[in-house]
């Protein structure tokens, strides 16, 4: 058992040995956890959805997890219980731990406390664009030897994990603007101890939470706010909120972007079989991604890390071995000569820059975007307007039914055939499909050689990807 909590000086907890979590089996929460139980913390945990990867995953790691939520999972007793934000009042074990006085912290707390105190963080934030530039910078550090800690709320393949603790003094986050539990609605970033900051863009995002724009933005300079006076803020010179939330900032500003009065402009951009080509400090640097976001959310993550002084030739090469994120224009299948994209592109920029940057990868295709309503601002009809003109990038369009529409109030929903109308609208053909086997019926019917087809969700759009793989392999 650990001698304290904390491991790091004097805890003002009781000593610690059993951990409890509630929603082990979200991606962030299970990697923590196996952190935990490497460290040599006896970890349980529970969760409503069961099932691999990550119960396997958490089986080998040697933690026992029960399915559903019941009180007599806190039995015995646990010395702490860490409350995932997906956890609300109601819920059995919380309520439990809340009748019988438990320590508890969220995730973003227990990570403070256990493991970033002491440490050096850099923390990517933004709309978009964080799990890339996260993945980037955390390979680019350990390209260079610096054996980085890191967060990330994706698989980056050059490391096949999100969560990793090395033996480094650098922690590399993924800063979400979610919040962070149902006692503390701060942004999850307020609690990761910045000494640098990454911030990408700033939208609208996130309606279940944010009323407007501008309460997206406080929280934003709730983040410069507490970026120390000699740490710094590497901000994306090309984006107006990016910029407005940094005004006040009392640590240095590194303005990147395109734009000319940028401080590292980015300049050169050719995109080829290798990928995107761009030079930034005077320098030439080549990732094998592809779209004008992806190298600029590159050229942040080089900026970073050249601030800590690794050079630019080992930046260059560490660029040229990026592997990539999984669910990131990540290839699932060529059947018939049918390319099958899986992307995460939920938010209308993150959708148009997915399918411009697939449109430079394969040019001359014919581009498809099978799209899936389904995060909680993409699911009400805050983006009405937007996601038509976004989609009607794709040559041909098919959208989904909008997830957990029964929740949503009367007319709060995303009414997803007028998408489909108003995509047709502006020349593409489009259709409304709420079945996911139909969709997959209709790709196979209609998609022949060359074509490529990008399923866009945050989700698994109902196991699409594997049906459409084999329907077109067997059509």
């Amino acid at each position: 058992m650990p001698a304290h909590a904390l491991g790091m000086g004097a805890s003002p907890f009781p000593p610690i040995g059993h951990i409890h979590v509630i929603g082990i089996c979200g991606t962030a929460m299970g990697a923590v956890a196996a952190m935990l139980r490497d460290d040599g913390y006896r970890i349980t945990g529970s969760d409503e959805k069961v099932y691999p990867p990550m119960s396997t995953f958490l089986q080998e790691k040697g933690i026992s997890v029960r399915e559903g939520y019941r009180a007599e999972h806190l039995q015995p007793r646990p010395d702490l219980v860490i409350v995932g934000n997906a956890i609300s009042r109601g819920n059995p074990e919380l309520e439990h731990a809340l009748d019988q006085r438990m320590l508890y912290l969220s995730l973003p707390e227990t990570l403070k406390l256990f493991y970033l105190r002491g440490a050096h963080n850099l923390v990517v934030a933004g709309t978009h664009g964080k799990t890339t530039t996260t993945s980037l910078l955390a390979w680019l550090f350990e390209h260079a030897g610096h054996v980085p800690s890191f967060l990330i709320g994706g698989i980056p393949l050059n490391f096949g994990q999100g969560c990793r603790r090395q033996a480094g003094k650098y922690w590399i986050l993924e800063g979400d603007e979610y919040d962070t539990a149902f006692f503390d609605k701060r942004s999850k970033f307020m609690h990761y101890l910045p000494e640098l900051a990454v911030i990408n863009n700033v939208e609208f995002d996130h309606a279940d939470i944010y009323a407007d724009l501008e309460a997206v933005k406080k929280s934003f300079r709730q983040l410069v706010h507490i970026v120390p006076g000699n740490g710094m803020i590497v901000v994306n010179a090309d984006d107006a909120n990016a910029v407005e939330v940094t005004r006040a900032a009392k640590a240095q500003l590194l303005e990147v972007g395109y734009s000319a009065n940028a401080a590292v402009q980015i300049t050169g951009l050719d995109q080829g079989p290798e990928g995107t080509a761009f030079t930034l400090l005077g320098h030439r640097f080549t990732v094998p991604l592809y779209g004008r976001h992806n190298a600029q959310n590159a050229a942040m993550a080089v900026a970073a890390a050249h601030n800590y002084g690794i050079s630019l030739s080992v930046l260059e090469e560490g660029l040229r071995r990026f592997r990539g994120v999984k669910r990131r224009l990540e290839v699932r299948g060529e059947p018939r000569g049918i390319t099958v994209i899986d992307d995460f592109a939920h938010h209308p920029t993150a959708i148009a820059e997915t399918l411009k940057a697939l449109r430079a990868r394969y040019p001359q295709r014919r581009l498809w975007a099978l799209f899936e309503p389904r995060s909680n601002t993409t699911r009400r009809a805050v983006f009405q307007q937007d996601l038509p003109r976004a989609l009607a990038l794709a040559d041909r369009v098919v959208l989904g039914q909008v997830a957990r529409a029964a929740q949503l109030a009367p007319g709060e929903g995303l009414d997803a055939e007028r998408v489909a109308a108003d995509v047709r609208a502006l020349g593409p053909e489009a259709d409304f499909q709420p079945d996911v086997e139909a969709i997959a019926a209709l790709a196979a019917r209609e998609a022949r050689a060359g074509d490529v087809l990008a399923v866009l969700s945050n989700g698994a759009f109902g196991g699409l990807i594997p049906r459409l793989l084999e329907r077109l392999a067997g059509s």
